[in-house]
């Protein structure tokens, strides 16, 4: 199964990749296209190409800007996909939906596309930038009463987006969801939709059965009946170590991360749940000599140097 999902995945590969190589033909359909592979999980495939993209539209912001007047959904994407990818784009293009008083455009409010944009945008603010903060405050009002005048496909849309922005949620969590509400989008590209339905099965192929190596490996240790009071949360650690990065590539990371915070937790249980005071004592004890011992290895290798 794992070899015809890949297969299938090499193949509609290259061609998601002419469809956004022939994107660029327009800058905004093409920061369309990024959002869109980013959303859905599939952006990995195709990071260099992303990172030359973004930095020729970066480059060419000032420009582009200049000639067009964008609307407030078209701002705030440009903003996000450019700064989730590392590039600077200045908060002050969103001067211009303020009215003279210093308050967002009353003109605005209707535009649920665009202020569901600016309230993603604006959780990539630094600090002191005072009109992404202002931004977050008025679109978070505003949209939970969209929410309740929008179709339920948008509403829960919003509402996830109200709940967890998409950056800071688990990316494969927030990929299937967003392949789930792309799926009944009437301008979806199917050639896309159909890439990362495939991919997304074939990585979760990966993540079962590295699930189950670590499984396994636990049981092996047969820590289960050594230490009956430790919680058992293989499960709940590998989610957190694959929230940090899911891609195939980085397998070798997400067993080590998983292992080492399972001992961790362990140890954390012992302490916690477990061992008397003295014996707490003991084992506090035995670390730090451990600690110094190493210390003092490392100290000697500098001293050498």
């Amino acid at each position: 199964e794992f070899e015809s999902y890949s297969r299938q995945v090499e193949d509609l590969k290259e061609n998601v990749k002419d469809i956004m190589m022939a994107s660029k033909r327009d800058p905004l359909e093409h920061i369309e296209f990024i959002n869109l592979l980013c959303r859905l999980g599939v952006s990995y495939h195709f990071d260099d190409e992303i990172e030359n993209s973004l930095k020729e539209i970066f480059d060419d912001l000032p420009n582009l800007l200049d000639k067009h007047d964008f609307d407030l959904y078209t701002v705030s994407l440009l903003f996000r996909v450019l700064r989730q990818h590392g590039f600077k784009m200045l908060c002050v293009v969103f001067n211009k939906f303020k009215d003279t008083n210093g308050e967002f455009k009353k003109t605005i409010i209707d535009d649920v596309k665009g202020i569901l944009s600016l309230y993603e945008a604006s959780f990539l603010s630094v600090h002191g930038e005072q009109i992404l903060d202002d931004a977050l405050v008025f679109t978070k009002a505003n949209l939970e009463s969209l929410a309740m005048q929008s179709s339920p496909r948008l509403a829960d849309h919003i509402r996830n987006a109200l709940s967890r922005p998409f950056h800071k949620g688990v990316p494969r969590i927030e990929a299937r969801k967003y392949i789930s509400f792309y799926e009944e989008d009437e301008s979806r590209n199917d050639t896309l939709l159909k890439f990362a339905k495939i991919d997304f099965n074939r990585v979760q192929l990966i993540h079962r059965q590295e699930l189950s190596i670590l499984s396994r490996w636990w049981n092996d240790l047969n820590f289960a009946e050594e230490f009956p009071y430790a919680r058992d949360r293989t499960v709940e650690i590998y989610v957190w170590a694959n929230g940090v990065h899911f891609e195939p590539q980085y397998a070798f990371s997400r067993m080590m991360v998983t292992k080492y915070l399972k001992i961790v937790s362990l140890v954390d249980d012992t302490y916690d749940a477990y061992a008397s005071f003295e014996e707490i004592q003991h084992f506090t004890n035995a670390i730090e000599r451990f600690v110094s011992c190493y210390l003092m290895v490392c100290l000697s290798l500098l001293n050498l140097s």
